[in-house]
């Protein structure tokens, strides 16, 4: 009896090493997701009225656990009955994040037109800055929809040749990180600007120690928000182009002398710009009918 209890401890702890052991290697494959989560999400939760801030990125916090619930079973549907599925669905993924990514290098390149920035502490009803809230809140939700998928087919990618039960918790710790991690660190970039402005209220004295820091903060997250930002680019680039290296053998035996770091950059921002030009013209066509 006791044996069989030590016997089933030690499969216990096995199976724990292993799962921590592929979800080092998944976190690595899906670090570049998350760091364009995590941009894209700072940006998304910034601009609400200071009191407003925490009780929005909650809202999006549940949102992005929702979007994982209905992610998480169908992903271990497909990798247990179908797991082809996971790797067609992996290149559609890596063809999205290298346009996203081909298209940000586009809009910093060339001028175009932005829309205008509502400014949600401007002066607004109650009623108008719940709305603006609710329909910010709905877009940040159908952008970490898109980017979870990402993240957890790139996960469940690094494990589909394994017993479905590690599967299953190498990507559901994967998932959670994603929320929990992310969110987490979004919630303190918001704040870094309301806590830089209570430094520099601590005191009347001009130029002093609390203001200087205060200060540093309040300027550092605009800075902060778009250094993440040219990192996700970088990021998403590198993830796709990864994605068909490591998925399409035609790329994967295309340039063996050259290191792979470039040479999936360099697909990924290739087919980033070929998919971005197909998808402009394709607009521009539309428009036209």
């Amino acid at each position: 009896m006791a044996s069989g209890l030590f016997a089933l401890l030690d499969d216990i702890a096995t199976l724990m090493d292993d799962v921590a052991v592929m979800t080092k290697v998944a976190a690595k494959k899906t670090a570049g997701i998350l760091g364009d989560d995590l941009a894209v999400n700072a940006e998304k939760a910034s601009g609400f009225v200071s009191d407003r801030e925490i009780p929005v990125l909650w809202a999006i916090t549940k949102g992005s656990l929702l979007n994982k619930i209905i992610i998480l079973p169908i992903a271990f549907l497909l990798s247990a009955f179908l797991p082809a599925a996971v790797t067609i669905i992996l290149i559609i993924g890596g063809l999205y994040l290298a346009y996203e990514g081909a298209e940000k290098i586009y809009e910093y390149l060339v001028p175009h037109h932005h829309e205008k920035h509502v400014d949600l502490a401007e002066d607004l009803t109650k009623e108008q800055i719940l709305a603006k809230e609710k329909e910010k809140v709905k877009s940040a939700i159908v952008t970490d929809f898109i980017l979870s998928v990402e993240i957890v087919i790139i996960a469940l990618g690094t494990v589909v040749g394994e017993p479905i039960l590690e599967q299953i918790l190498v990507v559901t710790a994967i998932a959670l990180i994603a929320t929990v991690g992310v969110y987490g660190i979004v919630a303190l970039i918001v704040r870094m600007d309301e806590f830089g402005y209570r430094l520099i209220a601590m005191n009347e004295q001009k130029d002093s120690f609390s203001d200087k820091v205060g200060l540093v903060l309040v300027s550092a997250l605009p800075k902060i928000i778009k250094g993440m930002g040219f990192v996700g680019t970088i990021a998403l680039l590198l993830v796709s182009g990864g994605i068909f290296v490591h998925n399409i053998d035609f790329f994967h035996h295309l340039f063996p002398s050259i290191p792979s770091i470039i040479t999936e950059f360099l697909m990924g921002l290739v087919v980033g710009f070929a998919v971005f030009g197909i998808i402009s013209l394709g607009k521009k066509l539309f428009k036209k009918k």
